[in-house]
């Protein structure tokens, strides 16, 4: 009986320290950096109207989530998705684009040995590449079709001007985006292109020398031009896509939401 008296105060006491440890961290300045005014972990938290209102604003991933949806903005019949399927086909470029890396060098003498063995030596790499080739072609075309709808449903009127603008942008980096990414094979078909491509830049008035020279980094296509249009392509015009993109998103939830029915 004494044992089980010692065992429940024991216990009591265990107790007791984990609660005045959780009293002295919930009230800790730590504590509050992390959850805000109106979140159910603060310590005091009561359900109320205005606490929930705290807890969208002051959290990043509720206020990422609309707290109304309009009806026309989740009916498939309207915005066919493109916009979703462009930013999912993004994050499917992103992740098969990391794997490829792993397996290529971006110089003259091994570039094309390493997407040939793509190929045959390294396990699901023909796939991973083909994933990575017609999500390519596929974004190009739904970011197209997106701006087709948003144009054809009158969506770049007053207040979306801005946020149309962004998206011509982002239609000009995703072409730019799978250009550059042409070349990367460096066979006869993907130097050949790049530079009639070029060559094509070289005839913008004023500048038209100027930006060939630095798109090719060399009088022609060179081991130079591979280098510097591999790092455009995995580096420079994702980091660029992705802070337009965070833009347009902003600006959709700033401009009331998807732009209803004219």
């Amino acid at each position: 009986m004494a044992n089980g008296n010692g065992k429940t105060g024991l216990l009591n006491t265990v107790q007791e320290k984990a609660s005045e440890l959780g009293d002295r961290v919930t009230s800790s300045q730590a504590w509050d950096s992390v959850f805000r005014p109106g979140s159910p972990f603060k310590k005091g938290h009561t359900d109320s109207p205005r606490n929930r209102s705290y807890v969208v604003m002051n959290n990043v991933l509720y206020h990422l989530h609309p707290v109304k949806v309009k009806r026309h903005g989740v009916r498939l019949s309207y915005t066919l998705c493109l916009g979703g399927l462009s930013f999912f086909l993004f994050i499917l470029l992103t992740i098969t684009g990391i794997f490829l890396m792993f397996y290529y060098r971006p110089t003259s003498e091994a570039a094309y040995v390493d997407v040939a063995a793509l190929s045959t030596s390294v396990a699901f790499g023909s796939l991973v590449r083909n994933m990575h080739r017609w999500g390519a072609h596929l974004m190009v075309l739904t970011v197209f079709l997106h701006m087709s709808r948003v144009f054809y449903h009158g969506a770049y009127k007053p207040p979306r001007e801005f946020n149309w603008v962004i998206g011509v942008v982002l239609l000009l980096l995703t072409l730019l985006l799978s250009f550059t990414g042409y070349l990367l094979p460096w066979d006869q078909l993907a130097r050949w292109a790049v530079t009639v491509g070029t060559n094509m830049a070289g005839f913008v008035p004023i500048f038209g020398d100027q930006v060939r020279f630095a798109l090719l980094g060399a009088a022609d296509v060179s081991a130079d031009t591979l280098l510097r249009w591999y790092v455009l392509h995995v580096l420079f015009l994702p980091f660029i896509i992705v802070v337009f993109m965070a833009v347009h998103f902003w600006r959709v939830r700033k401009d009331g939401g998807i732009s209803g029915p004219l």
